[in-house]
């Protein structure tokens, strides 16, 4: 497994993002805290060094920050992974937060795509709008050509909901991207490409 540097600038936001799946330091500034506390929680669960700063429009919402970031770190994720020869390919979990129980299920498939149900009960916890874990996570999937699958089981606190669903989609990634010793150097799919 490698490591990836994604650099993203748009009239809305401005990005500088590495990505290293081996492990590192861990430092996020996206402009919003609660952000950062969903990022450093994502990379700490996968063991994923991650560095990122990011200016965005923030006087409108964060919004496109969150996408863009999104964006990058899908982007990052598929060049760091190469040829993907070697991998596990799939990586899930059930991950209790407290009172919240959250699902994740991924394939590196090549076709992105994300199925999410995590309904959130509050409109913000803090200052960022909850309904922009979505939008995180499909922009993720589109880039990264990784099929994620999300769901809530239980919970009615909105931090705890969106904190097990990036812990949980940072355990699955790591397992999904780990090295698979059955099948060393092999692309892990019978068509021979993961595409």
């Amino acid at each position: 497994m490698g490591e990836a540097e994604i650099r993203r600038v748009t009239a809305e936001t401005e990005i500088a993002l590495k990505l290293d799946l081996e492990g590192g330091p861990v430092r996020c500034d996206s402009g919003c805290g609660f952000l950062d506390h969903m990022l450093t929680l994502f990379a700490a669960h996968a063991g994923f060094g991650l560095e990122l700063t990011c200016r965005g429009d923030s006087q409108v919402d964060y919004h496109h920050s969150t996408e863009d970031i999104g964006i990058c770190l899908g982007r990052a994720f598929a060049q760091a992974l190469g040829d993907k020869a070697g991998i596990t390919r799939y990586g899930d979990i059930l991950l209790p937060m407290d009172e919240a129980l959250i699902l994740c299920a991924v394939d590196i498939s090549g076709r992105g795509g994300c199925y999410f149900e995590l309904p959130v009960p509050a409109q913000k916890v803090g200052d960022f709008d909850t309904e922009l874990g979505e939008e995180f996570f499909r922009a993720f999937a589109r880039e990264s050509g990784v099929t994620l699958h999300l769901r809530k089981l239980a919970g009615t606190n909105s931090h705890h909901i969106l904190e097990g669903a990036f812990k949980a989609f940072g355990r699955s990634l790591a397992k999904a991207a780990a090295p698979d010793g059955r099948n060393t150097g092999k692309i892990p799919s019978t068509k021979g490409v993961l595409a």
